[in-house]
């Protein structure tokens, strides 16, 4: 019996795809969530594991951690993991094992939020690529060269720590507003010195903390960089822009990119959790558009993230060479089993509806989980 167009997609999102000498089960993955579930200190806890660990069950290929932050001063919200210092490896350790016997992958995503850091949270002064003084986004003080430096190392040891704790690989967290972010858009960067003005001055921290990271675990560790496709402010980062720090990021030795778009805060209903999400299955991809340029033009394999909320959308992306792989977060959180769904031939799209209550029981401390009750 002849195959349709849809079973043929079907099988391209459901074969074994190899990442930078990762095997992995399908073209999915799991885009890395705050899942709140952190002890106060950062440390990993059992609602780490469990909550990535159902999401293997349920049938994801690649999963990527929730943000760690790489220095004290760089904590972005409660229940975060930490990463910046050795004492997290045992309990990261335990993640990584829990994930691999349920025969999952699972990279570490590395962050520091820069402006974004809460002082409450903290107990220091925000850093960032610029101070401000516009009501634009939260006050902080401007980095130094010094501090720079520093946190292009922190990401570097960071790195090294995952390694160490069994992380099949490491995404370096480029996008949303958060301290790299801040660096490349000039939105957030008024610097005059060596990294800011031009692009290549403000992708300058970015590619030293590839440089520091590669140091640290060589250059066959799997290192996958999240970029915003632009920012959706005015002045932000252009999807040109964009385009160009992934080139450079290619002829830095980085694996592959996950391409995202929005800040957090500052843009709007463009952020990166836009809410509502689309009716239309032809707008379903918020950064389609972006990712075929990226596919004319850098060679390494693409991540796409962003409203994708049905397979055949999925299956459309992948067929049509736009991606790689499908990266999806709160359609996961809703039904960690969507993809178990999907293949098992109930292709119904996600229930998720973009609402974002899943953050509120999060930011109480209860982990992130949809609010809405399930029609069955």
């Amino acid at each position: 019996m002849a195959t349709t167009a849809h079973e043929n997609g079907s099988q391209e999102l459901f074969q074994v795809m190899e990442l930078k000498g990762v095997s992995l089960v399908n073209r999915f993955v799991y885009s890395a969530t705050w899942d709140g579930t952190a002890d106060s200190g950062g440390f990993c806890t059992p609602k780490n594991i469990d909550m990535l660990v159902q999401r293997v069950r349920g049938g994801v290929g690649l999963l990527i951690t929730g943000m760690a932050f790489v220095a004290t001063e760089g904590r972005a919200a409660p229940g975060q993991l930490g990463i910046f210092d050795d004492e997290f490896v045992p309990g990261l350790s335990r993640l990584t094992q829990a994930v691999h016997d349920a025969h999952g992958k699972v990279f570490l995503q590395l962050a520091h939020s820069g402006c974004y850091a809460p002082s409450a949270l903290t107990g220091t002064e925000p850093l960032g690529a610029s101070a401000s003084d516009s009501g634009r986004f939260p006050p902080c003080r401007e980095m130094t060269v010094a501090d720079i430096d520093k946190v292009a190392a922190a990401f570097g040891q960071a790195a090294g720590r995952g390694k160490k704790a069994g992380f099949d690989g490491v995404q370096l967290h480029g996008a949303h507003g958060y301290l790299i972010s801040q660096f490349l858009s000039p939105f957030f960067n008024q610097r005059t010195d060596q990294y800011g003005g031009n692009l290549e001055n403000r992708a300058r921290l970015l590619l030293e903390i590839v440089k520091d990271v590669r140091k640290e675990v060589g250059n066959d560790y799997p290192l996958l960089v999240k970029i915003n496709s632009e920012d959706f402010v005015e002045n932000g980062l252009t999807s040109d822009e964009s385009l160009e720090v992934c080139s450079m990021l290619e002829k830095a030795g980085v694996d592959a990119i996950e391409l995202s778009g929005g800040t957090v805060y500052a843009s709007g209903k463009f952020s990166c959790m836009r809410t509502g999400g689309s009716k239309s299955k032809e707008k379903e991809s918020y950064y389609r558009e972006v990712a075929a340029r990226y596919k004319q033009k850098i060679n390494i394999p693409l991540l796409l993230v962003g409203g994708i909320r049905s397979i055949e959308t999925a299956e459309r992306i992948v067929h049509d060479g736009v991606a790689d792989f499908i990266s999806m977060c709160r359609p996961l959180i809703r039904e960690p089993g969507l993809i178990a769904r999907w293949k098992a031939g109930d292709v119904q799209p996600a229930t998720c509806v973009s609402c974002n209550g899943c953050a509120g029981p999060a930011l109480k401390g209860e982990g992130l989980q949809c609010i809405l009750e399930n029609d069955d």
